[in-house]
């Protein structure tokens, strides 16, 4: 599945290189032209990230995230600065199709398996941003990227699989925001190991072939940003790409 995603800051769509707040690029199409757009051209799934809320909690963009999902007729997944039940519920609430959640997942495991558990494997998704050791260590980072967990995806995994987790977004920090393709062999790796989990590949696409490059992997679904944002293809080509198999 395609996945076009938006990242917002103050309701507007930006996109920050490497996760960093001071390397920030605005476009100038709303979130909501933008997604009539995805939509449009065949996007059955979008994925939001409130960057807002991911630095302060107490600043997500509710209101604004309340009518895009109004006004779009597709699911949408949302991510950024998930913390609390309360986040859970306030974005399944307004119609978030699944909340996705990144630092908490590594941080508090307990707490986030009980969301799992209370609402179900289907609304639940982790984002685990992962940096590659010389080693070949997949160790993932957390508050922003800004530090090493000290955690391995793969031992991670083991502690959420037997609560039922289906759903993971995996970026190769090192590929994120730089077109320059995915880290294909990373995903092929983890779709063998875990075939249970619905995996989303992201971070890296820059032209059609790296979205065919994932195809063989096991992926279930890409999700694409900067690429779309900078008309490097449409979502209609993504797509029927994807489907061509």
């Amino acid at each position: 599945m395609i996945i076009p995603a938006i990242d917002l800051i103050g309701g507007k769509v930006v996109r920050l290189y490497q996760g960093d707040y001071q390397q920030k690029t605005e476009y100038t199409a709303s979130p909501q032209e933008r997604f009539d757009l995805y939509v449009a051209e065949g996007a059955t799934q979008l994925h939001l990230v409130d960057l807002d809320g991911a630095k302060d909690s107490s600043q997500r963009q509710l209101e604004v995230i309340r009518e895009l999902i109004k006004n779009t007729p597709v699911p949408v997944q949302i991510g950024g600065g998930i913390r609390t039940e309360q986040d859970v519920k306030d974005l399944l609430d307004i119609g978030a199709q699944r909340v996705v959640i990144g630092s908490t997942a590594v941080k508090n495991p307990e707490m986030v398996t009980s969301w799992i558990k209370q609402y179900g494997p289907d609304r639940i998704v982790l984002a685990l941003d992962i940096n590659i050791t010389p080693f070949g260590e997949k160790k993932i980072a957390i508050a922003g990227w800004q530090q090493d967990s000290g955690i391995t995806i793969e031992a991670l995994l083991e502690h959420y699989l037997p609560a039922g987790l289906c759903h993971v977004l995996c970026t190769d920090i090192s590929k994120d925001g730089t077109l320059t393709g995915s880290n294909v062999a990373l995903y092929r790796e983890l779709a063998a190991r875990y075939p249970t989990i619905l995996w989303q590949a992201s971070g890296g696409i820059g032209n059609i072939g790296d979205v065919e490059a994932l195809k063989s992997t096991g992926v279930a679904g890409v999700i694409l940003g900067r690429s779309l944002l900078e008309g490097k293809f449409t979502v209609e080509e993504a797509i029927a790409c994807w489907q061509d198999a």
